[in-house]
């Protein structure tokens, strides 16, 4: 019996060793190409190019979705040939992940060279990433895609120097570092840590806005953390800060990576504070509006888009963050947890 029992439990271990063995080797193959030039090198040769310009992604329209192409080598091949560039363009592309199948994924931006001729060219156009991400809806893998590649050419745009030294920086070819030669200084690229906050005090969720945000649109509170917070003293500090109000408890929600303004990891909180204390006292530095929402007006806002929020009279009515955003996550588990108590 004892033998059965073994040879059951084997086979089972080999099985989920096979089902996770296409994960590890994924990840093992990405981390190759970051340490090894010569194989990244080769690995441009058959990978595919997500296109940007000037840190806007290239995006073309299907009938009412838009769609985030990739090209092939040899169309990169073609386009260059097409602005007389060598080749040599491709080295200043961006690892960015890679298929199943390990097919690697690279972002270049071609921002020196006409933005109209390639849109022509490739039947598509440029777009602000906010908008790819807010308005056209793109899909949820290409979005997070998009994003990260927006955050690694961002960052390799402004770490081109030694802050050191003042010397140039070189990238390796999977752009996961650049180093500084005179210094010997390696740089990497990072993240800054933010939380975001959905505050709740029972039976309502607060949401606030900022001028530069679209109109209509109310979303959770955030704030980067300072230097020695850790995540629970960021999040009752920026509840303090921007509304008045002191969290009497929290929980952690999830993570997320997000390019705005510049790359943040998104830390995703609940908070509550006592009702009876729940008086808004904003602070209209940081915030244009801050208030509360019933359940009611939560869920009918989660159905409305963007562009059916106005009004005849020019006011417009709430709305809050697209799926991609972390946000959409908080909101959406604040109303299931509503509709699940007992009544």
């Amino acid at each position: 019996m004892a033998a059965i029992y073994q040879a059951v439990n084997k086979r089972a271990s080999s099985l989920a060793c096979r089902l996770h063995s296409t994960y590890v080797r994924k990840m093992r193959y990405l981390n190759e190409l970051k340490e090894d030039d010569s194989l990244c090198r080769q690995a441009q040769t058959s990978g595919t190019f997500y296109l940007f310009h000037n840190l806007s992604p290239f995006l073309q329209k299907a009938g009412k979705k838009y769609l985030v192409p990739q090209l092939s080598a040899a169309e990169m091949k073609r386009i260059l040939e097409k602005f007389k560039e060598t080749e040599q363009w491709i080295e200043k592309s961006v690892l960015i992940g890679c298929s199943d199948e390990h097919v690697p994924h690279f972002a270049l931006d071609l921002g020196a060279l006409e933005k109209s001729v390639i849109e022509s060219e490739l039947q598509g156009s440029f777009t602000d990433l906010r908008k790819a991400l807010f308005v056209v809806d793109v899909d949820g893998n290409d979005a997070s895609l998009l994003a990260l590649a927006q955050s690694l050419l961002r960052w390799h745009d402004s770490h081109q120097y030694c802050s050191k030294t003042g010397q140039p920086t070189q990238k390796n070819v999977a752009g996961s570092k650049r180093v500084c030669h005179a210094s010997g200084i390696t740089y990497y690229p990072q993240m800054s840590p933010v939380v975001i906050t959905l505050v709740s005090d029972g039976s309502r969720c607060l949401l606030a806005r900022q001028p530069s945000f679209p109109q209509g649109m109310y979303t959770a509170l955030s704030g980067f953390c300072d230097v020695g917070e850790n995540v629970e003293e960021t999040v009752r500090r920026e509840v303090a800060e921007e509304v008045g109000l002191e969290v009497e408890s929290l929980c952690y929600s999830a993570s997320q990576h997000w390019p705005f303004p510049s790359s943040c990891l998104m830390i995703a909180c609940h908070a509550s504070v006592r009702a009876q204390q729940a008086e808004i006292s904003m602070n209209s530095l940081e915030l244009e509006e801050a208030r509360w929402f019933g359940l009611e007006e939560i869920v009918e806002g989660l159905k409305r888009e963007p562009r059916s929020s106005k009004q005849d009279d020019g006011s417009f009515l709430p709305w809050f963050p697209p799926k991609q955003a972390i946000a959409h996550q908080l909101i959406c588990e604040w109303v299931k947890r509503q509709t699940s108590q007992p009544a």
